[in-house]
C-alpha cells in the first residue's frame, strides 16, 4: 500500500462570500506528482497557503507523514515552496541564493558546497554558481528558486503556478525539467495550475477543483478521456457535451440526434435529459454512410458548418440532425467541403456519460 505523504481532511476556508474550500478532503501519496488544476476563483491556491502554513483552515486538518501540522507555523512543516514570481534574493548570486536555507541548519561549510553543487547539477546550471540572478532568463531564475526550495530536502514541495510567467517555449522545456527534477529526487510535488496541459502532462494524479470541492481526482488519461462531469469535460478544450433524451424503445438506451445508445442508466433526471462526452479525435467524419450494422459503432448525420485551420489539425464544426454542435479534431488530408452533408461515426466506448454536477 502507497503511505501519503499528505492528507487534507474536511478543510472549510472562507474569506466574507466567497468559500475557497468547502470540506475539501484530498490524500496526496510519497513521491508523487499531484496538481491542483482548476480554474480562477475554485481556490486552488488558497489550498496550496493552507498546506504551507501560510493560510489556517476554519476547520479540518492538514497531516503530512501522519503528523497533524494544522496549526505548525510554516517554518516548522518542513516545506519547500516555489512562487509565481520566483522570488530570489536579487542581491545574491546562484550559489548564496541557494544556500540560504541551510545557512541556519548547523552543517559544515563543506556540506553546504557539496549540497549547493548537487543542485546545480540538478537544475543544470553547473557553470552559473557566481552569477547574479538578475542576469538570468526568467527559466533559469525559475531553476535557480526550485534548487533553493530542494536545498534543505522537504518532506513536499509547494509550486503555486511557477510557469505562467514564462513564455510558451521555456515552460514546455520547464513542464519536462520540473518532472525530471520530482522523479530523480522523487519529492512529493504539490503543482497548482489552471493550465490543462500543464496538468496533464506533468503529473501522477490531477484534482480538478471548483467552488472550494474536488470534483475529480484521478489520473491524467482517466480525467482527459473519461470526465465524470460536465464541469469537468468543459475544462478540457476539445471535448464536446452532448444532451441526449431516453428511448422509450430500449430500456437503458439514450437518444443523440436521433440514434440509440446503449448504456446502463442508474437514474432518472428531473428533466428527462442526460449529457454524454465525446473527445473531438474520437470523431470521424465519412462523405456517405457504411454499414449501420457493425456493432460497437454509432452513425450521425448532419453538416458540416465551418473548418479551422489550427496548425497541427483542423477543428470541423458539424451540425447534427437535433441541431446540436459537436467539433472534431481532424488531420489536413480529409476531401471535406463546409456546406456538405457528413456522416459521423463514434466508437461507444468512447461516449462518455456525465454524472449531474
Amino acid at each position: 500500500m502507497v503511505e501519503p505523504n499528505l492528507e487534507l481532511k474536511d478543510i472549510y476556508k472562507s474569506f466574507g462570500t466567497a468559500t475557497p474550500a468547502a470540506g475539501l478532503s484530498l490524500s496526496v501519496n510519497k513521491g508523487e506528482f499531484f496538481t491542483l488544476l482548476g480554474p480562477s476563483g475554485s481556490g486552488k491556491s488558497t489550498v496550496l497557503r493552507i498546506l504551507a502554513g501560510l493560510e489556517q483552515p476554519d476547520s479540518g486538518d492538514v497531516f503530512i507523514n501522519g503528523e497533524k501540522v494544522t496549526h505548525i507555523p510554516p517554518w516548522k512543516r518542513r516545506i519547500g515552496m516555489v512562487f509565481q514570481q520566483y522570488a530570489n534574493f536579487p542581491n545574491m548570486n546562484v550559489a548564496e541564493n541557494i544556500s540560504y536555507g541551510l545557512k541556519g541548519m548547523n552543517l559544515k561549510s563543506s556540506d553546504i558546497s557539496a549540497r549547493v553543487e548537487e543542485l546545480l547539477a540538478l537544475v543544470g546550471l553547473e557553470k552559473f554558481e557566481a552569477r547574479r540572478v538578475s542576469q538570468l532568463s526568467g527559466g533559469e531564475q525559475q531553476r535557480v528558486a526550485v534548487a533553493r526550495a530542494l536545498a534543505p530536502n522537504p518532506r513536499l514541495l509547494l509550486l503555486d503556478e511557477p510557469l505562467s510567467a514564462l513564455d510558451e517555449k521555456i515552460r514546455r522545456e520547464m513542464q519536462t525539467e520540473l518532472r525530471n527534477i520530482q522523479t530523480k529526487t522523487e519529492t512529493t510535488f504539490v503543482y497548482v495550475t489552471h493550465d490543462q496541459e500543464e496538468a496533464i502532462t506533468m503529473s501522477d494524479r490531477v484534482a480538478v477543483l471548483n467552488k472550494g470541492l474536488c470534483i475529480q481526482c484521478d489520473t491524467p488519461k482517466e480525467i482527459f478521456q473519461k470526465p465524470r462531469t460536465k464541469f469537468v469535460a468543459s475544462f478540457f478544450r476539445g471535448c464536446n457535451i452532448l444532451e441526449c433524451k431516453p428511448d422509450i424503445d430500449g430500456k437503458n438506451n439514450l437518444l443523440l440526434a436521433g440514434e440509440s445508445i446503449p448504456f446502463k442508466i442508474k437514474e432518472k433526471k428531473e428533466n428527462g435529459s442526460f449529457f454524454v462526452a465525446i473527445r473531438g479525435e474520437a470523431i470521424s467524419i465519412l462523405r456517405t454512410p457504411k454499414n449501420r450494422g457493425k456493432s460497437g459503432f454509432i452513425q450521425l448525420s448532419g453538416h458540416l458548418k465551418s473548418i479551422t485551420y489550427r496548425g497541427v489539425y483542423s477543428e470541423h464544426q458539424i451540425v447534427l440532425n437535433d441541431g446540436q454542435i459537436l467539433s472534431a479534431t481532424l488531420s489536413h488530408d480529409q476531401d471535406l467541403n463546409e456546406g456538405q452533408n457528413v456522416t459521423i461515426v463514434i466508437q461507444l466506448e468512447d461516449i462518455v456519460l456525465l454524472e449531474q454536477d
